[in-house]
C-alpha cells in the first residue's frame, strides 16, 4: 500500500533534486572521470575529491528525504524513507553509497 503510495511523490523529488543540483552531480561525474584517469600518484587525491561531492549529494538527497519523513506518521515515514532509499539506488546509484 505505502509502495504506491510514496512512488509518485519519490519520483518528483528525485527530479527536483536532478534539476536543482545538475551542477552537483556533473561535478561528481567529473570527479569520478578525473580519479578514473589518474596516475597512481594523483589517484588517491582525485578519489578524494570524488568522495567529498558525492558525500555532499548524498547529505543532500538525505536532507530532502528526511525532511518530507519527518512530516509523516511513524509507519508512513519507515516505509517512505525504504521507497526513496530504493529509487535513489536505481537512478542515482554513484550517490546511494551512504543514504541508508
Amino acid at each position: 500500500m505505502f509502495r504506491r503510495r510514496f512512488r509518485d511523490v519519490v519520483h518528483r523529488q528525485l527530479e527536483l533534486f536532478e534539476r536543482e543540483h545538475a551542477d552537483l552531480i556533473r561535478r561528481c561525474e567529473q570527479a569520478e572521470r578525473g580519479y578514473d584517469r589518474a596516475d597512481r600518484e594523483d589517484a588517491e587525491e582525485r578519489y578524494g575529491d570524488y568522495a567529498d561531492l558525492v558525500d555532499e549529494a548524498t547529505e543532500e538527497l538525505a536532507a530532502l528525504r528526511d525532511n518530507y519523513a519527518s512530516a509523516l506518521e511513524e509507519e508512513a515515514a519507515v516505509a517512505y524513507e525504504q521507497e526513496f532509499n530504493r529509487a535513489v539506488v536505481k537512478r542515482f546509484r554513484r550517490l546511494a553509497l551512504e543514504i541508508e
